[in-house]
């Protein structure tokens, strides 16, 4: 009796079986169904780089000798069109040399016809496997950033998590506070946070970039003007102080204030008036203050470009946002919540990133911040076509300084000649590799990614790949015998 195939489900990983051997198509389709993957089947490398790009594949099982073109072709061009997909390559004429290159082109396994059905059976488990847990990691990452979530911010490091205190337990009482932080760390969203967590949430919350005010408008926009007090002033306006009344100001970049209108904000601070261009009665209001800052207002104020007493009037509560390369261990709580944003905001169904792009996200060197990781998932989540985002999406948003970091890191590939008689299997190399890692840092899996280079989360992929997720710490310091 034939065994119908499943229906495709969402929720199962995508297989493409490409070979011009009707019945190898049929059998594999059949047994790849049983174990869990939805099957799309072509009968040359064409058709198949058509099917990938129209909706890419999660493991492709590529033939190494079609009529139309090579096998070891093929799988180059698949990992350039969607590097998220792992290849299998199957071939009926095996050979070192191409077992080895295939290995060098990022093939996850070589097989050999007629099949072991065992083996196939075990590999398509362990990948199908694989597939599944990723998407559970992705998940709850996805989770444990919701839950992370202050405010607006996010971040699990020692750094903001005494931020987020800070913020709780003074915005209650604090009515001046001043932000600092490089470009891009997050001062609005801490600005914001303090509003949101103190006793005027439901009052107007103002902003004013002081980087962006004209020299001459600075007093007008701060404290207002009335009619005639100057050309163009047809009528009253008020200014951000009364707008704000009652609730919070935000005067974003306040190093860029002129000398000549520090001394009226000092005396707004200090005296909760504030005096309209033109008009001669003041008027009360009853504001708190945010200030932020990406200057060192303490190197401002030696070099006279900033009033000490306006510098020690906001300096009653000083937050500092930490730079993200300071905070490394928030970037994939961060990355998963920007994802998840740009993924429903350009209607994809990226979910997550491969082990390599999320390694070139932790060892970025992040000169702009929180908000240049938002800008290089944003372009990313507009040019992937596939579920998760690889590291040919996200590298053309870096600049030339870690371009040429990971090129210099990049081994030189060495010829099939090179390679000696009797070298071990890739995995096996590998395995020993991280037995051997291990044993150094006596079993701390966190030094050991470390020692590495990957994150812990890509290390606990590799210990399951290789069964050494249940291993004891004693186990694996036990050297062979």
């Amino acid at each position: 009796m034939a065994i119908p195939t499943p229906k495709p489900d969402a929720s199962r990983p995508l297989l493409l079986v490409v070979d011009d051997e009707a019945p190898v198509l049929k059998v594999l389709e059949r047994l790849a169904a049983r174990i869990g993957f939805d099957v799309a089947t072509c009968a040359n490398g064409t058709d198949a780089m058509r099917t990938l790009l129209r909706k890419p594949a999660d493991l492709a099982m590529v033939d190494l000798r079609m009529p139309d073109v090579n096998g070891l072709d093929l799988l180059k061009q698949i990992r350039a069109a969607v590097p998220s997909c792992e290849v299998i390559l199957m071939t009926a004429y095996a050979a070192v040399d191409s077992a080895v290159e295939a290995i060098k082109l990022g093939a996850r396994e070589y097989l050999t016809k007629p099949f072991d059905f065992d083996r196939l059976k075990q590999v398509l488990e362990d990948i199908r496997m694989e597939l599944e847990r990723r998407a559970q990691v992705v998940a709850l990452e996805s989770q444990v950033a919701r839950q992370l979530e202050f405010c607006g911010m996010l971040g699990r490091s020692p750094a903001m998590q005494e931020v987020f205190s800070l913020i709780q337990r003074l915005a209650p009482h604090a009515k001046v506070v001043l932000i600092s932080g490089e470009t891009g760390t997050g001062k609005e969203l801490a600005a914001r946070a303090f509003h949101h967590a103190g006793t005027r949430r439901n009052r107007p919350f103002v902003t004013i970039n002081c980087s962006a005010v004209v020299d001459t408008l600075f007093e007008s926009e701060l404290f207002g003007h009335v009619r005639g007090a100057f050309t163009g002033a047809v009528e009253s306006k008020p200014g951000v102080f009364e707008a704000a009344q009652g609730g919070t100001l935000f005067l974003d970049e306040v190093g860029e204030l002129p000398l000549s209108v520090q001394a009226k904000l000092l005396r707004a601070l200090e005296y909760g008036e504030v005096q309209r261009v033109g008009s001669l009665q003041p008027k009360r209001v009853d504001v708190t203050v945010i200030a932020a800052t990406n200057r060192d207002l303490r190197a401002e104020v030696a070099a006279g470009r900033f009033r000490g007493d306006l510098f020690y009037r906001l300096n009653v509560v000083d937050l500092m946002l930490p730079p993200l390369r300071d905070r490394r261990e928030d970037i994939p709580y961060l990355t998963s919540a920007f994802v998840r944003d740009c993924a429903a905001r350009v209607r994809k169904p990226i979910h997550g990133l491969t082990p390599q792009a999320e390694r070139l996200l932790l060892s970025a060197p992040w000169n702009g911040n929180v908000r240049e990781l938002k800008n290089v998932i944003e372009r990313a989540c507009m040019l992937a076509d596939g579920t998760l985002l690889s590291e040919r999406e996200l590298a053309g948003a870096f600049g030339p300084e870690t371009q040429a970091a990971r090129s210099g890191a990049a081994a030189k590939p060495r010829s099939v000649g090179d390679v000696a008689p009797g070298t071990p299997p890739l995995e096996e190399i590998e395995r020993e590799h991280i037995l051997e890692v291990l044993r150094q840092v006596n079993g701390n899996r966190m030094a050991a990614a470390k020692v590495l280079g990957i994150s812990r989360r890509a290390l606990y992929r590799r210990l399951e790949r290789h069964h050494l997720a249940e291993e004891a710490p004693p186990a694996i310091l036990r050297r062979p015998v």
